[in-house]
């Protein structure tokens, strides 16, 4: 059965997609052209399952945020957070919201947003992304590396995910912006990276 978003049966919904981490079960729904596979991809759950904080954090971004699964499911690990979530696709904040009532997670907001410009000022103590492979390396550095980082607390970290076929381009980041940048895993053509605010932001 499809599910009822808004005031009705949505044409969109593509199928219901259920996973586990850290003994949490959540769902989520997933319209066409948001979700290629029938499970989540392992980019996300890569990221997910290496992103550690020293301390909870309270303010959380989940930049690029699609369907919502890395949103969501740190809504739920740090409850007290407040966890926004951003994407420049409609459909996807729709869907995005929806799966917020779907997973009774009430400590995130979902917004729409090309790359920074309706989020809410910094500073977040967390920054996460699956990155975009397909908007060209100009775009990553910019909207995904550069401009993220200027939202981030002084004691905060961002941790994202790319395709390993970007790992020409985000190395080459850290020397060439002064980065504190460090590869954290690498998984299935998968690896998450986790960038320290620089001395000079």
């Amino acid at each position: 059965m499809n599910p009822k978003i808004m005031d009705g049966p949505d044409a969109y919904y593509k199928k219901r997609i259920t996973y586990t981490l850290h003994h949490q079960p959540f769902a989520f729904d997933v319209g066409h052209t948001l979700f290629s596979s029938f499970q989540v991809d392992d980019g996300t759950d890569l990221l997910l399952r290496t992103i550690a904080m020293p301390n909870p954090p309270t303010r959380i971004l989940d930049l690029g945020c699609g369907c919502g699964v890395i949103g969501i499911a740190l809504a739920q690990r740090f409850p007290d957070a407040e966890v926004v979530m951003a994407d420049k696709d409609l459909l996807a904040v729709r869907y995005a919201r929806h799966n917020l009532t779907l997973n009774a997670v009430t400590n995130a907001t979902v917004i729409g947003s090309v790359g920074l410009e309706q989020v809410p000022p910094g500073p977040y103590d967390l920054i996460v992304s699956n990155i975009p492979a397909k908007i060209g390396d100009a775009a990553i550095e910019e909207e995904f590396i550069l401009k993220p980082l200027t939202l981030l607390a002084a004691d905060g970290v961002y941790w994202f995910v790319v395709v390993s076929g970007l790992n020409h381009l985000i190395p080459r980041l850290g020397p060439r912006h002064q980065l504190r940048l460090k590869e954290m895993k690498k998984r299935s053509g998968y690896t998450v990276y986790r960038i320290y605010p620089s001395l000079s932001l």
